[in-house]
């Protein structure tokens, strides 16, 4: 694990204990059996690539620990609609807040304001949070491998599935990549950015690509910029694509995203 990776998360167990001690187990569980039905994160996608689209999950993310402030004009329901309008099949919403900039409050404004799904873009290291995570509406969970052991990631996962939710499994590398296709979910996110130096090589997908079975819908995440790009990432297997900070620093996010996505204006 980075030293950074490191850093946020022991940060976040502090936050979750914190929460904890304010929000037992059992009522943020009952908020989250209240919270209605899922939306079908991965069959979105799943529905997306067999229709012959490029199947894209939007993020909206406020800033980032290498970037600094990406985008002033935050505006998460505005910005959930021009994805939308753009031809998004699925969001993703930063709530992260000491690193990212995120709040709680984003999530649940950007659901509110499209019919799309949600992936709770955040660092999930308790499965208290995952119970938090459909309390706020989420569609969909982060496992990253780094920053978890193999035991945790299955609890994780299988908490998700309780709630009727999705989990992307993050990885990075081929071991992190052996590890994740060991938990139970059906999305597999391959990060092209290096945590340890955060400089970014969509090789990494290439590599990573042929190992995915075919049960699994791979998500190419990280450097994605031009529709080359994603017809690069097709071309190995990729199904999905994570897109955020190429799409949050244009003035016009709705013209970027079709532009990106090759859908006509």
């Amino acid at each position: 694990m980075s030293d950074v990776l490191t850093r946020i998360c022991d940060d976040t167990r502090a936050e979750v204990a914190r929460r904890k001690a304010v929000r037992p187990f059992a009522a943020v569980d009952a908020d989250a059996r209240a919270a209605g039905p899922t939306r079908g994160f991965a069959a979105a996608l799943a529905a997306t690539h067999a229709a012959g689209r490029h199947a894209l999950i939007a993020e909206i993310k406020k800033a980032s620990p290498s970037k600094g402030l990406i985008r002033a004009d935050f505006d998460p329901p505005e910005l959930a609609r021009a994805y939308l309008a753009g031809g998004a099949t699925c969001l993703s919403v930063l709530t992260d807040q000491p690193y990212f900039q995120g709040r709680d409050e984003y999530l649940l404004a950007a659901r509110a304001a499209v019919p799309l799904p949600v992936l709770r873009k955040d660092f999930m290291v308790d499965p208290w949070q995952i119970a938090e995570s459909r309390a706020l509406g989420a569609d969909c969970i982060l496992i990253i491998m780094a920053a978890v052991d193999d035991a945790l990631a299955a609890e994780l996962a299988a908490a998700a599935r309780d709630y009727g939710m999705d989990a992307l499994v993050e990885v990075h590398d081929a071991a992190e990549l052996d590890r994740g296709l060991r938990v139970d979910a059906p999305l597999i996110g391959v990060n092209n950015r290096n945590l340890k130096t955060l400089a970014v090589d969509l090789r990494t997908t290439v590599e990573l690509a042929p190992r995915v079975p075919s049960d699994r819908l791979l998500v190419a995440e990280s450097g994605l910029n031009s529709p080359a790009d994603l017809a690069r990432m097709t071309a190995v297997g990729a199904r999905a694509f994570l897109i955020g900070e190429s799409l949050m620093r244009q003035a016009d996010v709705t013209a970027a995203t079709r532009a990106i996505l090759g859908v006509p204006a």
